[in-house]
């Protein structure tokens, strides 16, 4: 293997060899006076040049190498700007010498960042000039710095993108680079440099990356850690899917480079494989709840303020977020004074964000209990799971947007048929293959206007006001109120079946408390964030101060008769009565438990105060028995009425303590239109004049001490009593919220006993839409 020169001398030498400094012989003949006055004036530009850059270089001074170890750390304050919430960026170093870094780590540094590092002077002119021309072609930016320069640049310097920051990078670039030995630069730099974990310098890296001393790394071990300080975030095999995929081509780019300067035999190329990393630890920082607001923090830091993980680092920053103490001290205690004992608890997965409507500001977030327990994954951002009925109310705001108003009359029996719910999947019962829809217990109402059904969560209405509204509409509104649908980790459209008012779409906690915020805010959508300010006076300069970002997505009258269906959730027959009547306050909310209860939700507002989602699922969130949430703790199932309308109430509670009490906004008093492009037979019922009936419940829902909730339920039975589904029992609550909840998928019943003589309102006819891949029915909602 051909030898690198080592030294100052050994590099000119070979310059000296290879012709480089050879003076090409001849002349240049007379041209005349003017040419040479023409020359003798651009040579005396050229000295007053030379005279200029070298009394610029004498009077630079080169800092001392390790001036960065006297910084700050960032420190994180809660929303007073006094009270500290976490301590981030703290430098995590440990110097070692050039001689304890093995040769081939060396040189995959060279290879990555700068093959000519023994033979240039400091900067590369040629690096610089092809890093111009490509930018002013178009193509991807290009730094074009040596490594001296990017050691004087990151920790010497300021990151402030000037002509005359670069000027003096330059000049102490080369000052260096005639001062010190090129193995004193590369030490300098590989102790130095920031490499994402918390680690800062080789020695450290080499531990967080492979738990190894940097003396026992191989050359496939030193050059990934070559790739990842190109950017952590983005370089880090462990973040994701899209960051291994990066760091794979960038590291297989670093291998072919030592091959071709020979610093490595093909051989060794060809047996060489990208190297298994440890997980990722948190060494410094919260390891509490807290720990997932940092983390987001972080990440606002790198996409809002464009700092990048070297800066975020290198810290010195007053970074005052939006988080409420009371408020993260309240979600933390409601979530773990209410979380279920017993086995089948150990994997529950509890998420609670809490914003201020109007505003965006995140005043809580609960995403696990402990950051960096197993993994890194934030229940409250990580999770997705099926929505349930949650999604009832943008049906409403759909409806309501097109002049349907809350007095709109549908019958409540149970079930309700129409080709547009028809299912006919390897798991579908009977009434699915018929488009039929039940409610919870295949409890049946008689006629019932807006207000009733939102309030008892009636799904035969809703599937009626889906296909008056359209679907299309509906999924419009739930994205325009800042819901967005996921399949696994890929962000995917919200569907446009007409089961997706049931919450067939799986999706994030943290976008529904945005989602619910929105209405709170009578229709004003904003941005969420966790950065309300950062100062720096350190080695980065930074006055930075949010710009919200909020915009109309409902018309007023719209969103405050949606309130005022919302807010009978907390009143006496409603699916969260009485734990949500506890608050003492004004709410406006919706449950929601999908079939077979695989989640369970309660959503909810205090007037211009804050919107808060809570969201559990179980395990890994697919839809297999072993996640459903029955036989818990206390609860013999889950819903949206139990668990998690207990934990936000008791956060409510504590965050809003001695904050006054806000009434609801007024009605909105959406008047009925007729719907634009519809006949006369299959307009939506004109709204009555008198008060619909008081619902009746033919089959009430029986509670029991254990659930066998299962989704193929259909039987020939005409008896009520082999009904294999059952309400929610709680020890915190009457049953009166459960036998109010309702179901799509059937229980065995008589269809004999949901005769209603309602007659039921023409619908207009739409193509039947199989339901999303993640719904294993076509109705995802029990309440």
């Amino acid at each position: 293997m051909p030898q690198t020169p080592r030294s100052r001398a050994e590099a000119k030498a070979a310059r000296s060899r290879s012709g480089r400094s050879r003076r090409r012989p001849g002349g240049r003949r007379r041209r005349g006076g003017w040419l040479r006055r023409i020359g003798l004036g651009v040579l005396a530009l050229a000295v007053l040049g030379v005279i200029g850059i070298g009394i610029a270089y004498a009077m630079t001074d080169v800092p001392k190498p390790n001036e960065r170890a006297t910084q700050q750390a960032s420190v994180l304050y809660y929303s007073d700007g006094k009270t500290v919430l976490d301590r981030v960026a703290q430098v995590n170093r440990e110097s070692v010498d050039i001689d304890k870094i093995p040769r081939h780590v060396q040189e995959a540094f060279l290879a990555a960042e700068d093959r000519s590092f023994y033979e240039n002077d400091g900067i590369s002119p040629k690096g610089i000039g092809r890093a111009v021309w490509v930018t002013l072609r178009g193509g991807e930016q290009q730094g074009g710095s040596t490594i001296t320069q990017q050691y004087v640049k990151n920790y010497y310097l300021t990151q402030d993108r000037t002509l005359s920051r670069k000027a003096r990078e330059l000049l102490i670039s080369v000052k260096i680079d005639n001062e010190l030995s090129k193995d004193e630069i590369l030490r300098d730099y590989l102790n130095t440099i920031y490499f994402g974990r918390n680690a800062d310098g080789i020695q450290t890296a080499a531990r967080a990356y492979f738990g190894k001393d940097v003396s026992k790394l191989s050359i496939s071990q030193g050059a990934l850690l070559a790739t990842v300080i190109r950017g952590p975030s983005l370089y880090d095999p462990r973040l994701g899917a899209e960051q291994r995929d990066l760091a794979e081509s960038r590291w297989g780019y670093v291998m072919d480079g030592m091959l071709e300067e020979g610093w490595i035999t093909q051989e060794e190329r060809d047996a060489a494989r990208f190297p298994k990393t440890r997980p990722i630890r948190a060494e410094q920082g919260a390891s509490d709840d807290l720990g997932f607001i940092t983390e987001e923090v972080r990440d606002e830091l790198r996409t809002r303020l464009k700092l990048t993980d070297a800066q975020i680092s290198q810290g010195g920053f007053k970074i005052v977020t939006t988080i409420d103490k009371s408020a993260q001290d309240s979600a933390r205690r409601s979530v773990e004074e209410n979380f279920p004992e017993g086995e089948r608890a150990k994997d529950l997965h509890i998420g609670l964000v809490s914003i201020a409507p109007g505003d965006g500001a995140v005043r809580a977030m609960y995403g696990g209990e402990r950051f960096g327990k197993g993994s890194y994954f934030n229940d409250a951002i990580d999770g997705k799971m099926q929505a349930g009925s949650t999604m009832k109310p943008f049906t409403m705001l759909a409806a309501l947007d097109k002049g349907i108003p809350l007095s709109t009359v549908y019958s409540g029996s149970s079930p309700f048929y129409s080709e547009d719910f028809a299912y006919d999947g390897q798991d579908a019962t009977d009434i699915q293959r018929a488009g039929g829809v039940v409610n919870y217990g295949n409890a049946s109402y008689g006629p019932v206007d807006m207000r009733t059904a939102t309030q008892k969560s009636i799904n035969t209405y809703y599937a009626q006001l889906n296909i008056a509204a359209t679907p299309r509409s509906s999924a419009a509104a739930a994205k325009a109120a800042g819901v967005q649908g996921f399949n696994g980790g890929k962000k995917i459209p919200l569907s446009t079946s007409p089961s997706n008012v049931f919450g067939t779409d799986s999706v994030r906690v943290f976008d529904m408390a945005n989602a619910y915020a929105t209405i709170a805010a009578q229709g004003n959508r904003a941005r969420p964030y966790f950065i309300a300010s950062v100062t720096g006076s350190g080695a980065y300069k930074i006055d930075y101060e949010v710009k919200k970002d909020v915009r109309k997505a409902f018309p007023q009258d719209v969103s405050r008769d949606a309130i005022q269906a919302m807010s009978q959730v907390g009143a006496p027959g409603g699916t969260g009565y009485p734990t949500v009547a506890n608050l003492g306050r004004p709410v406006a909310g919706k449950t929601g438990t999908t079939s077979n209860n695989y989640a369970a939700w309660f959503n909810g507002f205090t007037p211009g105060q804050l919107a808060t989602a809570v969201g559990i699922y179980k395990g890994d969130g697919s839809l297999v028995e072993k996640n459903q949430l029955v036989n818990i703790g206390q609860y013999s199932e889950l819903t949206g009425g139990t668990l998690p309308a207990t934990i936000w109430t008791d956060y409510m509670i504590g965050a809003l303590k001695d904050e006054p009490v806000k009434q609801l906004p007024p009605a909105g008093n959406v008047q009925y239109r007729p719907q634009p492009g519809v006949t006369t037979s299959t307009q939506p019922p004109a709204p009555t004049t008198t008060q619909p009936p008081a619902p009746t419940t033919t089959q009430p829902p029986r509670t029991t001490s254990s659930s066998t909730s299962t989704s193929s339920t259909t039987t020939s039975s005409t008896s009520t009593s082999s009904s294999t589904s059952t309400t929610s029992s709680s020890s915190t609550s009457s049953s009166s919220s459960s036998s109010s909840t309702t179901r799509t998928t059937p229980p065995s019943t008589s269809t004999s006993s949901t005769t209603s003589t309602t007659p039921v309102p023409s619908r207009p006819s739409v193509p039947v839409t199989p339901p999303p891949a993640e719904a294993s029915t076509p109705d995802a909602t029990q309440d």
